[in-house]
């Protein structure tokens, strides 16, 4: 058997699980090289056991016209193409290692913890690094305005920041972490406000490279999906914890019947504490039901109906409810308590006016 060495680089990835784009495997009439620090793939194994002896048996002009010619494997839950590359026969397949000046390096050893990062092939990320931009800013400062666009992808080196909405802190998020990625990968405006709670060191990626980043790497693709999967969960639960954690208001807004109404319809667990003028009342709901209300002396039934009469003060809602409420019976069929009470209040109305 005649000598072959040829190398071969990865052009096209299709949700390949081993392989991306840009790395390359070494091809010989001996052995067979996958990319340094990746697996063996048994498949890709087999098919280019195949391809040497196509290329053993090639004359001259059929040898030049492989060279430009693209190859792909069969397949598995991917497949990649991949390319003979020109003045590599008999070379190392591996590419050359990318120099770092120091302050690259520095960079390199700062994010290199930070778990998207080591998503990325080691000779991808030393290729990232000239797009790369430390940010310094201080205790206060607004990264990303709610309602503004955002272009740049933050990687959080030292220091600590929050994701806020309104009076709601979705999160808070330390070193390792990234944040502008939910309003980048949208394209829409952001939907939050990120503000530095102490003075904080980012790294920025312009969203332009990080999107070829994306295209060309499954395992990145992969790790995104899952943090904004993640974030959005989060998001949801904040501001749902907030509503129901922390609703309050003036009756003046929402009189006790539309409140009642409200925690009905939506199944709400929890008390509603009620303060008129310094006479306070609670309403206890298990899943929009009311089980227990007290106002004054009265209870239940006549303090609901007392309740439903007042017109002036301030209320607030917290969830949850203890074993022994929650196992407590309903003191009355709701719409029948909701419309007797209404009633009530109508008849002393009429009352009053005569």
């Amino acid at each position: 058997m005649k000598s072959f060495s040829a190398a071969f680089e990865i052009i096209e990835d299709n949700n390949c699980p081993l392989y991306e784009i840009g790395e390359c495997f070494q091809l010989s009439d001996k052995a067979f090289s996958c990319p340094k620090d990746k697996e063996v793939c048994l498949i890709l194994v087999r098919e280019m056991t195949e391809l040497l002896f196509v290329l053993l048996g090639d004359d001259n002009s059929t040898a030049n016209q492989n060279r430009s010619q693209t190859f792909s494997c069969s397949g598995c839950t991917g497949l990649i193409k991949f390319h003979r590359v020109p003045g590599q026969e008999n070379r190392n397949s591996q590419k050359k290692e990318i120099l770092l000046d120091s302050a690259q390096q520095s960079l390199l050893g700062k994010i290199i913890t930070c778990s998207l990062f080591r998503t990325v092939p080691p000779r991808r990320l030393r290729e990232m690094l000239e797009y790369f931009r430390e940010e310094r800013i201080s205790q206060d400062h607004i990264l990303i305005r709610k309602g503004e666009p955002n272009l740049n992808l933050y990687v959080i080196v030292s220091g600590e920041i929050s994701v806020v909405d309104g009076f709601v802190t979705i999160t808070k998020l330390g070193p390792g972490d990234i944040c502008g990625e939910m309003s980048y990968l949208s394209g829409s405006v952001a939907g939050a406000t990120v503000k530095a709670l102490s003075e904080t060191l980012l790294v920025s990626i312009g969203g332009e490279y990080f999107s070829q980043i994306l295209e060309q790497s499954p395992s990145v693709q992969l790790y995104m999906a899952q943090l904004l999967a993640d974030r959005l969960a989060r998001a949801n639960s904040a501001r749902a914890r907030d509503f129901d954690a922390c609703m309050q208001g003036r009756l003046k807004e929402l009189a006790p019947a539309e409140l009642f109404q409200f925690f009905h319809m939506h199944q709400k667990t929890g008390v509603l504490y009620l303060n008129f003028s310094g006479r306070e009342a609670e309403v206890s709901f298990r899943e929009g039901c009311i089980i227990n209300a007290s106002f004054g002396n009265l209870v239940n039934q006549k303090a609901i109906f007392e309740i439903l009469a007042e017109r002036e003060g301030t209320y607030s809602f917290r969830t949850g409810l203890s074993p022994q409420q929650m196992k407590a019976a309903e003191i009355g069929d709701f719409m029948m308590l909701l419309m007797e009470g209404v009633k009530r209040v109508d008849e002393d109305k009429e009352r009053t006016y005569h």
